[in-house]
């Protein structure tokens, strides 16, 4: 897009993030006649589609980069890449110093939540290991050039957590294990094509059996049931629908067991650190009950579990940016239903919601972003120096990343394997 058009714009608006909700947003701004001005922290605009969705899910994944993809490229949307929020473009310079209509953070949740154990992050890369950078590492270490944290996958590994991405974690893990001991035999499988056929089906086509193997799997910790896992949820759900739920879960949880041969530990929570020779080796566990609703610790039922391979994977939150009031780990939202941080200042999708979900992300900023542009299109025009300091902080950024204004090139050049 030629930065000339913004000379003649009423209204900029800045969005933080690219993905789902930020291009949703961003192409609903510049429908209306506004400009959308999108800081995207990476190179690409898909975000978790792209490094936080395992790499089986190619047909997902190619269908949501082509939704970002026209979002983005809507006439009157203006994409930066390569600027993150804290680190390249503080937050007051966007909340404040440069005259936007309004700013929407939109760039997703992408700290690990910290597992509730007193020291136990001094084990990362020692033992511990956290989901998202697992994840990534999965989506792009066969990559030409990838020079990023590598990690081993070991036997008999802990996954802690109980969601969707939980169970993403375990079927890598053990994917990995079979794929790696079919290889060592001379069988070259591909994980994404064992992961629709299922790990006891792979070896059979290959004339194996799981007997022909001595590997035990990773085990998932739970702190509530099977029926508990928020694997398929509704709203608003009826107390019948409430039991069908339960039910719909069980049935998911039970066909990863059989299909990825994930072992799984309900009821239980870590309560200690397992150290052997300075490294995590597991954790001491206390079993659970469900009360009211509430997850409770049933006394003198501790028992070990060792490995040498523990993942959490039991939530992620935003990245903390100074300058973003804060309350506990999730950002103080004034007003949840509008998305109000602040004066001027919105969120929306993961980053709001705290939920990962690509159809809520999408239903979360279609709700929100009529309401901000709304109060865009009621605030005063921005005057030409305001405006002329915009397209000079663009540029600036444009020049240090090397990007030339035209999206479908640049993306075409950049676009990611499928």
């Amino acid at each position: 897009m030629n930065l000339s058009s913004l000379l003649e714009a009423r209204h900029v608006v800045g969005i933080c993030g690219g993905a789902v909700g930020g291009s949703e947003a961003a192409a609903l701004v510049a429908k209306t006649g506004s400009i959308a001005v999108v800081f995207e922290q990476n190179m690409r605009p898909y975000g978790k589609i792209e490094d936080g969705l395992p790499r089986w899910h190619s047909k997902l994944r190619s269908k949501e980069y082509a939704k970002i993809d026209e979002n983005l490229s809507t006439p009157g949307v203006v994409f930066v890449p390569g600027t993150q929020l804290g680190k390249d473009l503080s937050f007051s310079t966007l909340s404040n110093g440069i005259g936007l209509s309004a700013l929407i953070l939109a760039h997703g949740a992408w700290r690990d939540r910290s597992l509730p154990i007193e020291g136990v992050d001094r084990f990362i890369g020692n033992g511990l290991s956290y989901q998202n950078p697992f994840v990534y590492w999965f989506n792009h270490y066969e990559e030409s050039g990838f020079a990023g944290e590598d990690f081993p996958i070991h036997d008999d590994a802990i996954v802690i957590g109980g969601g969707l991405a939980s169970i993403d974690v375990c079927k890598i893990l053990n994917l990995e294990l079979y794929a790696r001991a079919l290889g060592d035999r001379g069988i070259a499988v591909d994980i994404e094509q064992m992961e629709v056929r299922g790990i006891p089906r792979t070896l059979e086509a290959h004339g194996f059996t799981l007997n022909d193997f001595k590997i035990r799997g990773c085990t998932l910790f739970y702190r509530r049931g099977k029926e508990d896992m928020p694997l398929e949820n509704i709203k608003n759900p009826t107390a019948q629908r409430i039991e069908k739920l339960k039910g719909t879960r069980v049935k998911i949880m039970d066909k990863v067991i059989r299909k990825y041969l994930v072992r799984f530990q309900p009821n239980a929570v870590p309560v200690e650190v397992i150290e052997k020779n300075g490294a995590l080796n597991g954790f001491v566990f206390q079993r659970t009950e469900i009360v009211g609703g509430r997850v409770l610790r049933i006394e003198n039922t501790e028992f070990e579990a060792h490995s040498k391979q523990v993942i959490s994977s039991i939530g992620s939150t935003p990245v903390p940016i100074d300058g973003v009031p804060m309350r506990g780990e999730l950002y103080q939202w004034q007003n949840n239903e509008e998305g109000r941080l602040v004066e001027g200042v919105y969120g929306l999708g993961n980053v709001l919601t705290g939920k990962g979900n690509i159809v809520e992300s999408r239903r979360n900023s279609k709700q929100i972003t009529p309401t901000i542009i709304e109060q865009v299109l009621a605030s005063p025009k921005i005057p030409p120096d305001g405006i002329s300091e915009i397209m000079r902080l663009i540029q600036a950024r444009w020049d240090a990343v090397g990007y030339g204004g035209r999206y479908a090139d640049w993306i075409t050049a950049k676009r990611p394997a499928t």
